[in-house]
């Protein structure tokens, strides 16, 4: 007998839907099976109208990023053999606008990222060499640079729930990883971009505990009130 796996799939459809409600749907299960497995297989053999976003696979891209039985995962990563039964209960990210089933609207999130400058900014004149970090400067940088743009931070910090000017934790955390980037020279810039997002943050964590690739991304946050506090200062000392 083949054995089962069973998911609860958040369904709306605005152009046609009245309310939001679950559908459940049963699917052959093998070791190693995930989520995004299932939902796929739900696609391909019981409902082709299901709408979810998926690319890479790997955990690289981010696309999948749902809310799956509680937590923000990666549906791409999520095994169902972990989940208590066999069972999924699948949500797209919450606080962002739903346009079909899981697929939600980035565009705010990608409107925020654009905000802080998300690129390096070397002196001018530009060098006509390129520029070397040590590995101690390259160190700095490591974890920061490992986001995905997978909007689960976005979605899980109270802040931007609420607050629409608020740039949210990802913005930061790209603030923070092009800031202290031996090779940018556009810091003061940057930080004038983040005031006062930066001090709005409250450090509930919600942000670092969301993240599927693990960033402290509160630390980052708190980095960056470090930086523009000795700003500051030296504006104030002059």
């Amino acid at each position: 007998m083949t054995e089962q796996a069973t998911l609860y799939v958040f369904r709306y459809d605005p152009d046609a839907d009245g309310t939001p409600h679950f559908d459940r749907f049963t699917v052959p299960w093998q070791k190693g099976m995930t989520v995004l497995d299932g939902l796929y297989h739900v696609l391909d053999h019981q409902d082709g109208s299901l709408s979810f976003r998926a690319s890479c696979r790997e955990g690289v891209c981010g696309s999948c990023a749902m809310y799956i039985s509680g937590a923000y995962r990666l549906a791409c990563q999520t095994l169902l053999e972990n989940l208590p039964g066999r069972e999924a209960t699948v949500n797209p990210l919450p606080h962002l606008p739903v346009l079909k089933d899981l697929v939600v609207d980035m565009e705010p999130f990608f409107r925020q990222y654009q905000r802080i400058m998300p690129y390096l900014k070397p002196s001018e004149p530009p060098p006509d060499k390129e520029l070397l970090q040590s590995p101690k400067q390259r160190h700095v940088l490591n974890i920061h640079i490992d986001c995905i743009l997978c909007a689960a931070c976005h979605s899980a910090c109270p802040l931007t729930w609420a607050d629409k000017d608020f740039v949210g934790p990802m913005a930061l955390n790209k603030a923070y990883r092009f800031a202290a980037d031996s090779r940018d020279a556009a810091r003061k810039e940057r930080m004038r971009l983040i005031d006062p997002s930066v001090w709005k943050c409250h450090t509930v964590f919600n942000c670092t505990e969301a993240c599927p690739k693990s960033i402290p991304i509160t630390t980052a946050i708190e980095s960056l009130r470090h930086m523009a506090l000795v700003q500051r200062l030296k504006f104030w000392q002059r």
